[in-house]
């Protein structure tokens, strides 16, 4: 029998309507009763991670918690964060329960190095790039990562922001706007490491994009299916 899986939502809706929907479409499944049992937490009032990490506002954790608890009680085996910039406070919220809690950062990298890209772009939170999850994630693996710089990060964080208000073509605009602009600076892929972001962009033939969702979806999957 698989493994009930939790999904830690709401950060953001979208974001976590994206992860339920590639881990169904990974699972290897043919009628409904062969797909996993997941149980949703969907909580959008999980105060806002970048603004805690970067500007010191009000702390997550405590959400976070409360929602993996709450997962952990309905009795999940294990549990997954539909938000990149919340494995800031992975170690936190895998501490204070006793499923494991996959990593996005860790599982991403793993990917990468398969395809043997040795330098890539990222596409993230101010937040993200500050606690430099991915970078170091990468650099376990051998794989440099280039960041936007700050002006084209301000670019970045718009079409984040326009994504999570439901304007996909602003966020779109922006974001592939910046995709490219790593490519020219020698990015061979670039890593979407925001999970909004692989809602607008997607690999065409002059730009691959790595989507964080899907590995971790793919890994989701692989994990609950162990007997």
């Amino acid at each position: 029998m698989s493994k009930t899986v939790g999904i830690m939502g709401g950060m953001g809706p979208l974001a976590t309507v994206d992860m339920l929907h590639k881990i169904i479409e990974h699972t290897p499944a043919h009628i409904d009763q062969e797909h996993l049992h997941i149980i949703v937490d969907d909580f959008p009032q999980i105060p806002d991670r970048t603004a805690a990490i970067v500007e010191q506002k009000t702390d997550p954790r405590p959400f976070m918690i409360q929602s993996a608890r709450l997962l952990e009680k309905a009795g999940v085996d294990l549990i997954v964060m539909a938000c990149s910039t919340a494995h800031y406070f992975w170690r936190d919220i895998a501490n204070s329960i006793k499923p494991p809690v996959l990593n996005i950062q860790v599982e991403t990298a793993r990917f990468v190095r398969t395809l043997n890209f040795n330098k890539v772009g990222l596409l993230a939170t101010d937040g993200t790039l500050k606690t430099k999850l991915y970078q170091i994630a990468c650099l376990n693996e051998g794989i440099t990562v280039l960041d936007p710089d700050s002006l084209h990060q301000k670019l970045v964080m718009k079409g984040i922001y326009a994504i999570k208000a439901g304007d996909l073509v602003t966020g779109g605009q922006c974001l592939s706007a910046i995709a490219h602009e790593l490519v020219s600076r020698g990015a061979e892929a670039i890593i979407a490491g925001c999970t909004e972001i692989p809602l607008v962009l997607h690999s065409t033939q002059d730009l691959t994009i790595i989507d964080p969702t899907e590995i971790l979806a793919e890994a989701v999957v692989q994990a609950a299916l162990q007997r």
